[in-house]
Parts: structure tokens; sequence; C-alpha cells
């Protein structure tokens, strides 16, 4: 079978909707090694990310060339002449793997869509009016002429009903995603050492991982932690990308008098987040809602307990690995922190169970199901 997937942000991006686009192409090569996998990207970086996977045999990258390589024109090949390339004439399935489709794609080749979240129609406020029209408009058109959608949970599938009205909502399918294999690496105790002098950690700490913004309510953890006993109190450590909310949350930290037990960490080298979860006592994650929430796999993943919020895609992606609080209930979120600091035996539950959850999101698991999907597609090439 012959696969295009749309790669810019497998080249350009080394956060959410990257680590997606490598995670899709890196566990479908390795399961599928007699399909062929064309990237198409506008911009193509050589980056220890990329490497590995683009050595694999079936795997070949797909650029523009002439006029179309200049930055402003390299969009439109995106969006529009990337369907005029010859490799295009080769495929079976395309897999918009970023909640967009090129337009002109053959009638012939079967057409797939991943749908990552659909907060900016659930929560507009949040952003740029002008944002959330176009990308209402991109989603909407990509998952009207597709095939099939991927919904990274049975969320964002419901919100795609619910928003975007599809004339035909039974070609949704629900294909989970995994984390990063690096979470899954052994650590040695140098570089843990290393890691926690590096960021001066303290001893014991809970953490919190995400953008400081509104959405993911880094606020009710504080006035969780306010709530907490003195004596049982540890740091909170917070690592994230800051937005103008952090106003906001400097402003309660000094009301609640936190200035000494709160650490924003700066800088953070991805490859150090491993060991940084590691060290954590806890993971707190209070977010109001997501697409699935993918710090929890990594807390998960590295032997952390795990509470998080009710409602949303949570239960989807951490399971019975989590203890599940109101977003906006402190007084609760506070007893669960003490119980859980204080309880082991409930702390090593709580791991073993997240653990075997967390089993579906396997590589091998997501490609099977992903390999499924566009076999499907084209039933005189499922055997093969």
């Amino acid at each position: 079978m012959n696969i295009g997937f749309e790669a810019k942000r497998f080249f350009t991006n080394y956060t959410g909707l990257g680590n997606y686009s490598r995670f899709v192409i890196d566990a479908l090569s390795a399961r599928y090694p007699q399909d062929n996998l064309f990237l198409y990207s506008p911009k193509v970086v050589d980056h220890s990310e990329n490497r590995l996977i683009l050595q694999r045999k079936n795997i070949e990258v797909v650029a523009p060339s002439g006029l179309y390589s200049r930055p402003l024109l390299s969009a439109l090949w995106r969006t529009w002449a990337v369907t005029k390339t010859q490799s295009m004439k080769k495929l079976d399935v395309f897999h918009g793997l970023s909640q967009e489709l090129p337009i002109g794609l053959p009638a012939r080749v079967k057409k797939v869509v991943t749908v990552h979240d659909l907060i900016f129609l659930r929560y507009p406020q949040f952003y740029n009016a002008v944002d959330v029209a176009i990308y209402t408009r991109k989603v909407k058109l990509a998952c009207e002429n597709a095939d099939k959608v991927i919904a990274i949970s049975h969320q964002t599938a419901d919100d795609i009903r619910m928003f975007l009205k599809l004339n035909d909502s039974s070609k949704i399918d629900v294909v989970y995603q995994g984390c990063h294999p690096i979470f899954k690496k052994q650590i040695s105790s140098s570089d843990l050492a290393m890691v926690k002098k590096k960021y001066a950690l303290p001893d014991d700490f809970i953490l919190s991982v995400g953008t400081i913004e509104e959405r993911k309510n880094l606020i009710v953890v504080l006035r969780a932690m306010s709530r907490v006993a003195v004596e049982r109190r540890l740091p909170l450590v917070v690592v994230g990308r800051t937005t103008a909310y952090i106003q906001k949350v400097m402003g309660e930290i000094r009301q609640l008098g936190l200035n000494d037990t709160v650490i924003f960490l700066k800088n953070v080298e991805f490859s150090d987040l491993p060991a940084i979860y590691r060290h954590a006592k806890l993971f707190v994650y209070p977010s109001y809602f997501e697409g699935f929430g993918i710090p929890l796999i990594e807390a998960i993943t590295s032997g952390i307990p795990v509470i998080t919020s009710t409602g949303s895609c949570f239960q989807e992606a951490a399971g019975s690995g989590a203890v599940y609080v109101n977003p906006d209930d402190a007084d609760v979120m506070a007893q669960n922190i003490t119980y859980l600091l204080e309880d082991d035996s409930r702390r090593r539950e709580l791991v073993a169970a997240g653990k075997k959850h967390i089993a579906q999101f396997e590589p091998d698991v997501i490609a099977g199901n992903l390999g499924a999907v566009y076999r499907g597609l084209v039933p005189e090439l499922s055997t093969v």
C-alpha cells in the first residue's frame, strides 16, 4: 500500500502535533515495512527527532522545488500544488495528520484526516475570532471531503458530531495517540541527579506540566495547595509556556502566600522532561478540557500517580490510573493531594492500574488500528 502524509509538522514542530506526526509515521513504518510512506512537506529540516525515522527504507520525503520552494509559495504548494506531484499518482491513501487536507487530491485516492480537538469552537473566548473562523473552515472542509475522520478520543468524536454536523458522522473512527518514546527510556541515577541539579529541584515536589493558560486551570492547584496543611505541603513545580494568564496566576500566588511554594521552571529541554517527571511525587493536571491529555500518559509512563479533572477526555487517557476531581473544587483536590502523599500503597495501585490502561496506546497497537482504517478503505489491498 502507498500512503501519503501531510508532514509539515513532522519537520517543523517538536511538541504536540509534531510529536503526533512522528509517532504515527514511525509506528506505521515499523509495523508495515511492506507499505511505502510518502511525507509531503513544504520544508525539510534535519533534526535528531527525525533522523532515525527517515532512515527507514519504506519512507520517501516529497518537498517542493523551483518557485514553490520559496517561503511565500511553499504554503500554496502545501494546500494545492502538492496534489500535482508525480508521486500522488502512486497513492492509495492520503492522511492529513493535523486537521486539514490539501485541495484537489485525486478522486481515486482515499482521504483520511486526524482531528485532535475542537477547543476553539467549545471555548472560542480563548482564541482570536479570525483564527476561529480559519480553523473552523479548514477542519470542516477536511472532514466533509475525507472518507474517514480519525478522532484521537471519543470526546473529540463527540465534538465533531456536535460542532461540525457532518453529513455522514458514521465515517468517524476513534484511534488514540501515544506519548513520545523518550518517556519509556531508562534513566541512570547519575542522569537523574544531573537534571535535579540543573533545575535546582527540591527533594520532593508536586508537578504540573502544560501551557500556563486559563483553560489549563493552574489556579485551582494553587488554591488546593493553600488548603493543604503547612507541615504536609510540598513545593509545586510548574513546567510550561507562559501566556497573559501568568499575571493572574502570580496575583493568586501572592494573595495565597505561596511565594516560597511555587517554582516555575524556564527553558526546560524536552530531553530533560522525563527525569523531571520521575523526581515528582505526584502529578496534578486540572485542565477544563483537552482533546486527549498527553501529559497524563507521560506521567503514568513515568510511574507517577495522577490527579486530574472529571469530564472531557481524561478518563479515556488515564483510566483507573488517576484520581478525578471537579476542576473547580479546590477543597476536594487538597484532600486528595494530602491522601496520595501519605498513602504509598494507594500511589502504587494507581501507577500499576495506569500502566495497564495505557498499554492500548503502544505504537504497535495504534499502528494496527490505523492500518485497519487504511485497509478498510482499500479492501483489494487488505490482505497485502
